[in-house]
């Protein structure tokens, strides 16, 4: 792949079902008190990191989640909140049929794919319309990164951002899988290094 400009990553603020470890995946969810407070900080580090905003191309992905945290964000530093692009390459993976439920209820309701998402969570495929696992996410992650021509703000989701953190961060794919992606950090990657602000 050709060199890539400069990236400042967020994950989206909190929801509601990230505090009680519900999974979203495509559905969409509204951040939080916690959530909105987590964009908000991370705009005034992001406005201390970049200088001229007018430098960089901001892009969310479409979901509600993402795009608030982008709006909250580009307020804190003060530029019109909604002038920034959506790209669906962004969007976050899809867990099928396990969308709405908690861990202990999929252990629960599908005991054995259960075990074997835990064997092998980066190519394991949930059932259900739309499912995909890491390895076609990541896929999609490496053709939203060919179109980049510019320095770019980013924000979506933390199963995206385990694809960047295999790719770039020297995780393999178990580890990046099974990464913790916080939601109050920057994710700088510059000349092909990730680092976590």
């Amino acid at each position: 792949m050709r060199h890539l400009p400069l990236i400042y990553f967020s994950r989206h603020g909190q929801t509601d079902w990230n505090a009680v470890g519900r999974i979203q995946g495509s559905i969409d969810t509204d951040i939080d008190t916690t959530g909105r407070a987590q964009a908000a900080a991370n705009g005034l580090k992001l406005k201390a990191l970049i200088g001229r905003a007018e430098d960089f191309y901001f892009v969310a992905s479409p979901m509600r989640r993402t795009r608030e945290t982008m709006e909250r964000l580009r307020a804190s530093m003060r530029l019109a909140p909604q002038a920034y692009a959506t790209d669906n390459l962004l969007r976050e993976i899809c867990f099928g049929d396990w969308q709405g439920f908690q861990m202990a209820e999929i252990a629960e309701r599908y005991p054995s794919a259960y075990a074997a998402r835990l064997a092998d969570k980066w190519h394991f495929l949930p059932i259900g319309e739309g499912a995909e696992t890491y390895e076609m996410l990541a896929e999609r992650a490496n053709s939203w990164l060919a179109t980049l021509g510019h320095k770019t703000v980013c924000v979506t989701h933390g199963g995206w951002l385990r694809t960047i953190l295999h790719r770039f961060g020297g995780l393999d794919k178990n580890a990046a899988a099974n990464s913790i992606i916080p939601q109050d950090k920057i994710l700088k990657l510059e000349n092909g290094r990730l680092e976590w602000l």
